[in-house]
């Protein structure tokens, strides 16, 4: 065996040593507000891949780069010690998203905070702290065998919470120094934090942002209300008609393309046993709402969506302002399933909205961030039951298989590019608040994937692993 008899005991050991150490840098790297939505952090951003990289050197890995372009820098790395063995590209983002609104957390969002067997801070849960882990699973292997078991290579991103603008034109310009045999992904959530899961699946993405203007100012409500239109009525008329009474998208050709759930899949998702009622009382709903004719998972996981993401226009400050409003603005996302491509689905729902704006309007329908298409892993890939031994071996559960309901645009990307499936093998769970105030990360998920990463790492690289790599890129 490649692997060295009695790891998993060296490796706890370490881990144990270095906890207070590794908890401390974590703090360090969640202090960086690495807000990538915002042009006022661009130091910020340039701070956080500098951790990073920093981070990877103090490991011992022998090529370490800060790439810099066009939007914020990417960190690359390799270590490749063995010619017989697997390449792993592990894929991760330090970008977080903006934290407001700030009133409702109990911390500061910069600030960590352990309490109550978990931390908070911003960005912790998605993706600092799973990509910290990966990172420290590194450093343990290198420590505890004085040598990484396979190579490895690595791309850290700074984008991944604006839709990952620049990410494939990097992967296209540094397809050489990024090509493996596997991803393993530190973006991607559990499901549950009761049980592990290994995600099959990710929704694609596309963006727009809508503006729409009536007059030259606003008008007073008083002088001219009742005589000329109001833009917030028109926009709020226009996106309420995007959806039917049946919950369903009602643009043109929205679901032409839309695989439909075979009775197999509908079985197995329902096998899971979702508590409809228990995710409706924790979200303090009175009801649950979506596209009639199928069950709340099917929806989240297999069913695309058009949301509403914001909406603005006219006075918003503090006390009354009595104005007819002279323009509108609203953003909405489109969450794809196959065989759904997000320039065909923008183009549609553009269109829509144009068409349907009213005489006495105009309109402007822009793309807002970056297109991200589906992804499914094949169910069948011999990494899925290696992953699935390591991870009942760690927390004691077989994982469940399931489906994400949010976005990840690298591992289409890597598999289009590429040639190569991506494993998620993140460690935080879906309800640890990211995108939300009070963002958190369960310690012990961290401590789990500390020893998941690393014992996944050292069993890709024993011969029993290599029907794995079958058909590998490098």
């Amino acid at each position: 065996m490649r692997a060295t008899t009695g790891l998993r005991e060296r490796l706890a050991g370490y881990f144990a040593a270095e906890r207070d150490r590794q908890l401390g840098e974590l703090r360090e790297f969640l202090r960086i507000e690495s807000v990538s939505a915002h042009e006022s952090h661009a130091q910020d951003m340039e701070r956080a891949a500098a951790f990073v990289a920093d981070d990877l050197r103090r490991s011992g890995l022998e090529k370490v780069e800060v790439l810099h372009g066009e939007g914020h820098p990417f960190v690359w790395a390799e270590h490749r010690p063995h010619e017989d063995r697997p390449t792993i590209l592990i894929y991760g983002h330090y970008d977080v998203q903006p934290p407001d609104p700030l009133e409702l957390w109990h911390s500061p969002p910069f600030t960590p905070e352990l309490r109550d067997g978990r931390i908070y801070a911003r960005g912790v849960s998605d993706d600092k702290g799973p990509l910290f882990v990966a990172l420290k699973a590194i450093e343990a292997l290198r420590a505890t065998l004085g040598e990484l078991p396979v190579n490895v290579r690595i791309l850290v991103e700074g984008e991944e919470e604006i839709g990952s603008v620049h990410l494939g034109p990097v992967v296209a310009c540094e397809r050489e120094r990024l090509r493996a045999d596997l991803v393993l992904s530190a973006d991607g959530a559990m499901w549950r934090a009761t049980e592990p899961s290994l995600t099959l699946a990710a929704k694609g993405l596309c963006g727009l942002e809508v503006e729409l203007r009536t007059a030259n100012q606003d008008l007073h409500s008083g002088r001219h209300g009742g005589g000329v239109p109001n833009a917030l009525h028109a926009l709020v008329e226009m996106l309420a008609s995007l959806h039917g009474p049946d919950g369903r998208v009602t643009v043109p050709g929205f679901y032409d393309r839309v695989q439909e759930l075979t009775p197999e899949e509908k079985a197995e998702i329902a096998a899971l046993g979702f508590d409809e009622d228990g995710y409706r009382a924790a979200l303090g709903m009175r009801e649950l709402y979506g596209e009639q004719g199928y069950a709340t998972l099917e929806r989240q996981w297999a069913r695309p969506t058009l949301e509403l993401n914001g909406l603005g226009g006219g006075y918003q400050g503090e006390g009354g302002k009595t104005v007819v409003p002279r323009e509108a603005r609203a953003k909405l996302t489109c969450r794809l399933v196959p065989d759904q491509d997000p320039e065909e689905i923008l183009a549609l729902v553009s269109a829509e909205i144009e068409r349907r704006c009213p005489t006495y309007a105009t309109v402007t329908v822009q793309p807002e961030g970056g297109l991200g298409r589906w992804y499914r892993m094949p169910p069948d890939h011999p990494v899925l039951s290696l992953a699935a031994d390591v991870l009942e071996e760690v927390t004691g559960k077989p994982p469940v298989r399931v489906r994400m309901g949010g976005t990840e645009p690298c591992a289409e990307l890597f598999q289009r590019e590429l040639g190569i499936p991506t494993l998620f093998y993140s460690f935080s769970t879906s309800d640890e608040q990211y995108h939300a105030p009070n963002e958190f990360f369960r310690l012990e998920r961290f401590d789990q994937g500390l020893m998941a990463w690393a014992l996944l790492l050292a069993r890709l690289a024993e011969p029993s692993a290599d029907r794995i790599m079958e058909g590998g890129n490098v």
